[in-house]
Formats: structure tokens, sequence, C-alpha cells
């Protein structure tokens, strides 16, 4: 299984010793990675059950659920660190989700395919269709994604919900690192990975 480059900037964000709910963790990778590198105390949540049972075979502690749902159980400040992983534009609520995971984790990382990139404007120029890219794979009829958002989008709504980002990171369409200014992460940006916490 091809490494995930986003999976690398997480792992470098999060401190060691943390504790980390993962929404969406899917096989356990993540978790696997940061119990491994970080000694993390880990928590996972995800939906489907055969990932589920992959994550416990590993050993990790996963809840099977609705994040909508099971987020509404933990109390304030669970976790030092709460990953959504390119799960943001998946949820129903993306605002109302970013709220709870800022209630019971001190830090939020967030990760996802960026609308704005250069690809995806230049398929909509030229063919008028939603665009299908490495980040963005399938046809929007049959895609989980139902909240599609540009970097500038997603730095807009932190503004509005008085949030702010720490680090900020692209990756490329050949899986390297960006770090650049905001404006130009939004078009060269496959995908972004952003460190959102309250202002104080």
């Amino acid at each position: 299984m091809e490494k995930r480059i986003d999976h690398n900037i997480i792992t470098n964000i999060i401190k060691k010793n943390s504790r980390v709910l993962d929404i969406g963790c899917a096989d356990g990778t993540l978790l696997k990675t940061l119990k491994s590198k970080k000694n993390i105390s880990g928590q996972g949540i995800e939906i489907d059950h055969i990932k589920v049972e992959t994550c416990l075979r590993k050993g990790l502690s996963v809840v099977e659920g609705d994040a909508n749902f099971e987020i509404t159980n933990f109390p304030d400040y669970s976790f030092d660190y709460v990953v959504l992983s390119q799960t943001l534009q998946t949820v129903a609520k993306p605002k109302w989700v970013l709220n709870e995971i800022l209630r019971i984790g001190k830090n939020a990382i967030i990760s996802f395919p960026n609308f704005g990139h250069w690809l995806c404007r230049f398929q909509l120029f030229l063919k008028g269709k939603m665009p299908v890219t490495e980040d963005l794979k399938l046809s929007w009829y049959d895609t989980q994604n139902i909240h599609l958002c540009t970097v500038n989008d997603f730095l807009e709504l932190l503004k509005d919900m008085k949030l702010q980002t720490e680090e900020i990171y692209g990756i490329s369409r050949n899986k390297k690192i960006i770090q650049s200014n905001k404006s130009l992460l939004n078009i060269f940006a496959a995908h972004a990975v952003l460190l959102v916490t309250k202002k104080y």
C-alpha cells in the first residue's frame, strides 16, 4: 500500500505521548504509525465494520459508528489532537463537526482534497464537467464527497468561526510537500493539511 503523505505530515505535527482521536480512521494505518513513532494514546472512530475488525486485529482501540453521533459522547478536551483526515468533505455538517472536534480536542488536524487546484480549474474550464483527479477519483454521482471546498474556502470558514491555523501544508500532484503562501497553496496544492486551534 502506498504511503500517504498527509499521514507523514500529521505524524510530524503530533507531539509525543499525546492523546489522539482519529475520526474515520479506516484500517488504522495512521493510529498504528502514531503509536509506534510518537507513543500516543489513540482512539479511532470508523463506520465500516470490516475496517474496524482490521483495526482491532492490529490491537487498536476503535469504536464502530457514525462520527456525527459518536463525537457527541466525548467530554470536553478529552484529546490533545483530533484528526479528520480526508473526511471533512464527506460529513453532512462540516461546520458543526469542526465545532465538536475543537470541543473535545485542544487541536484539530484537518486534511482534504483542494478543489481550487489548477487541474480542477482546468477540467471545469475546458470540459465544463466536475473534475476527476487522483485526489478526487470518482465521478460526481459515485463520490462520498458532498462538501468540496478550496483552501481559500476553508480558511474563510475558520475566520468565520473565529478559529486559527497554526500550520498549513500543501501536497502537490507528485506527492511533494509544499509550504508557501496561502494563495499559491490554493492553486498548486492538490491536497491540504492544517493544524487548527481556537483563538484565545
